[in-house]
């Protein structure tokens, strides 16, 4: 690829490192076919060279592009081969451009599944099924002809009144760290550090770099008062877990807040320091959309703006007016051509790893749609958290009931189940809680049984009280046998909905409650919900609350109105019929929070991982713990776990450096009625000289599936990068003691780990 660059033009390099198009503007289509824009041909003029293009197929209220207007996937491999052909055609040195697409939970386009969305994903703690769906997501992606997948997983969540938590795995690094490493798999294939990127995978863009999540008062891309150790430990976690995978981290986004008053977007110590050097991250830094803009807004000066991101280690625009000035920084001699040399090879060498030079849009015959969405429906379901059965009032034993009432504003709003950045679907493309459980119920019942009666009413909107809409809630649930309520969230976009020019909803719909730029001062749930469950709970019928939601909703007195509270997240497209196997006992529930659950919003924080200080825990007036913690989560089974024990009590330095590892081994049975799953979490409470610790820290888990009476041997391993901390002077160094605990549904036990320097 050096050869290559040393034919480039200076304005030929910038043309690889902007991207500036919004993609979806870059064709029309009508009954009479496809046809590429002056837009598209004017930006291939003006440099003679594209790098990227965002978004070509994105379908959306942003974006304009719907059911008629947007792409199929044949259309959209038919569009991808002309704008290849046309950069082939219209170019000096014909370099490929690279076509990036969102696909934070399934690719934001026609014809694309929808699946669970980070914060449901999280609490599956199931990577590996969450791998095995980002390979359905790889090839949904290479058979339109794209290359790059933009996809949030480095985000960790601290305060989920941000609006974004739904794009977050967890509160915890290590958790999250799991999760990215699983996508990185499911997207890149395995064999990435062996050379090529395989024509049935993408390279993953990981978002964002980083801190995010702490951002001051849960706003977006709000300011984030953290200092060096909270950024290591618990933010720079994920990342460091992705370049210790198999399949590495070629590509990053970096965030839109500051570090300590530093934007990301020009932090050479984050970038530059912790990321290339530390990290040994060697591919290519992107922006966030606009976010150079942003930056300009402090330098005030586009060439000073450009530069200063570039040096800082930003090496790809995202739809701004800055990196064009790349060009004047060198000419005008404020920038050096070689650092914009540097950027440059990353990009062609990133596009040599992805095949683009021999066949940038190849044909991929092997997508399946059904596989997929059997797997979407899969881990919709191991995200199903179970926090509370009164009376074992689930599952509903269907040979004893005659009629269920499926009542609430997310019983059959098929948007609200889908998350932010989701496409336009087509009729029946959803599956509601509704629509599940009446199909479920409907396949179940004998023939020579009465059919159960299933009666519907929304009886509110989201915010909003609904016009009668209680009074016909109480019909439909009168004699009813069961009452199953959705309540929750939504991050439905509509047409009524004002963008900023990244994309982030400014107002709009009411309805919509989650998302980004749609941040909550407090995280109880709508008024008119409350309204709708304590008119519900008059009848006296059981009730069963299924909280379909970006973010963690405090409960409040929903908690003491309902008998059972089911917490799905935004569940994806298969998200009825997944609800429907857990609501009757096909599957058990075997989520465990990956997010912790406030009493009000009043506590935040309430992460499990805090400094274990001298502290006043509880406030006068409230309890300082959460509702529901972090790793919780019931069964319609139960489980015993026995014999215990660790590989070793006492290791060596030397042999951790070498790459042995410590194991936990033990035995775990089911010992109910039922198949079902437990989640054994293994955490750590150490403590380096002169450093406060943390109450505990997750280091490993596993989830093992068992048959009624079904015994297994486990084990866990942990390896050298958990046994280590920060020491006083933000140096890695070995715990010389750890207290491990090793947890799951009514079960605590207790190890030590000694590790010796010699």
């Amino acid at each position: 690829m050096q050869e290559l660059l040393n034919q480039m033009t200076l304005k030929e390099k910038v043309g690889q490192l902007n991207q500036r198009l919004y993609g979806w503007e870059l064709y029309e289509k009508d009954e009479t076919g496809i046809r590429l824009t002056d837009t598209f041909k004017d930006e291939v003029a003006r440099w003679g060279s594209i790098g990227f293009i965002y978004g070509l197929f994105r379908s959306d209220p942003w974006s304009g592009k719907d059911l008629t207007t947007g792409l199929q996937p044949d259309e959209a491999l038919e569009l991808s081969r002309m704008v290849q052909t046309y950069i082939q055609e219209n170019t000096r040195l014909k370099i490929p451009v690279f076509l990036s697409e969102e696909c934070p939970h399934g690719h934001q386009a026609l014809g694309s599944i929808s699946s669970p969305t980070n914060f449901s994903v999280g609490s599956s703690w199931n990577p590996s099924l969450y791998q095995r769906m980002q390979q359905f997501v790889a090839q949904d992606l290479r058979r339109k002809g794209a290359h790059l997948g933009l996809i949030s997983t480095l985000d960790v969540v601290r305060d989920p009144r941000w609006g974004r938590t739904e794009e977050c795995f967890s509160e915890d690094p290590f958790l999250t760290g799991q999760y990215t490493v699983a996508a990185l798999k499911g997207l890149q294939g395995d064999a990435t550090t062996q050379g090529q990127i395989s024509e049935e995978n993408v390279l993953a863009v990981l978002k964002h770099f980083a801190g995010q999540g702490s951002a001051m008062g849960g706003h977006n891309s709000g300011p984030v008062n953290i200092g060096d150790r909270e950024l290591e430990e618990i933010h720079l976690l994920p990342m460091q877990y992705a370049m210790t995978a198999d399949s590495k981290a070629h590509l990053c986004m970096a965030a839109y807040n500051d570090i300590d008053g530093i934007p990301c977007h020009g932090n050479h110590e984050l970038l530059n320091v912790h990321l290339r050097e530390k990290m040994g991250f060697t591919g290519a830094v992107m922006s966030d959309g606009v976010a150079l803009d942003r930056l300009d807004s402090i330098a005030n000066d586009p060439i000073e703006t450009a530069a200063w991101a570039i040096e800082s280690g930003v090496d790809i625009s995202l739809w701004d007016n800055i990196f064009p000035y790349l060009e004047e920084a060198v000419e005008s001699g404020r920038l050096e051509e070689s650092v914009l040399d540097q950027s440059v090879l990353r990009v062609l060498e990133l596009k040599d790893k992805m095949g683009l030079f021999e066949n940038p849009t190849p044909q991929i015959d092997t997508f399946d749609m059904e596989a997929a969405m059997v797997c979407a429906q899969e881990l919709a379901e191991e995200a199903v958290v179970l926090l509370k059965n009164e009376a074992n009032i689930l599952p509903i034993n269907l040979s004893e009931v005659k009629k269920i009432a499926v009542i609430g504003p997310n019983a059959d709003a098929v948007y609200n189940q889908l998350g932010d950045y989701t496409p336009f679907k087509t009729a029946g493309q959803v599956n509601s809680l509704l629509t599940g459980l009446t199909q479920y119920v409907a396949n179940k019942v004998d023939d020579n049984d009465d059919a159960i009666e299933i009666t519907y009413a929304a009886g509110s909107l989201m915010t909003a009280s609904l016009e009668g809409g209680i009074a016909e809630a109480k019909h439909a649930a009168s004699d009813a046998n069961i009452i199953i309520l959705a309540l929750g969230g939504s991050s439905a976009r509509d047409f009524t909905t004002d963008f900023d020019a990244n994309g982030a909803a400014l107002n709009g719909s009411n309805e919509m409650t989650s998302g980004e730029n749609i941040d909550l001062a407090d995280l109880s749930l709508p008024a008119a919900q409350i309204e709708l469950a304590i008119e519900l709970a008059k009848l006296n019928i059981p009730i069963v609350a299924v909280m379909i939601e970006g973010r963690p909703h405090a409960l409040g007195e929903l908690d003491e109105l309902v008998d059972a509270i089911l917490i799905a997240g935004y569940p994806g497209d298969q998200g009825g019929k997944a609800l429907a196997s857990i609501l009757t006992g096909e599957r058990s529930p075997s989520g465990k929070l990956a997010i912790s659950i406030p009493d009000s919003s009043g506590q935040l924080p309430v992460y499990y991982n805090y400094r274990d200080t001298s502290f006043k825990e509880h406030y006068f007036d409230l309890s300082g713990q959460p509702k529901y913690r972090f790793g919780y989560g019931l069964s319609y089974t139960s489980f015993d776990i026995s014999e215990l024990a660790l590989s070793t009590n006492e290791i060596e330095v030397a042999k951790l450096e070498a790459g042995e590892t410590v194991a936990l081994t033990g035995v775990i049975q089911n010992t109910g009625s039922v198949a079902g799953a437990e989640v054994i979490q293994v955490y750590s409470r150490a403590t380096l000289p002169k450093v406060a610790p943390r109450v505990k820290e997750l280091k490993g888990f596993k989830k093992i599936w068992l048959e009624p009476g079904e015994s297994q041997k486990f084990s866990i391993e942990l390896s050298a990068m958990e046994l280590k901390g920060l020491d006083a002077q933000l140096k890695r160094d070995y715990y010389s003691t750890i207290s491990l605990s090793i947890e799951a549904t009514d079960f605590i036990e207790h190890k030590q780990l000694t590790i010796t320097k010699y």
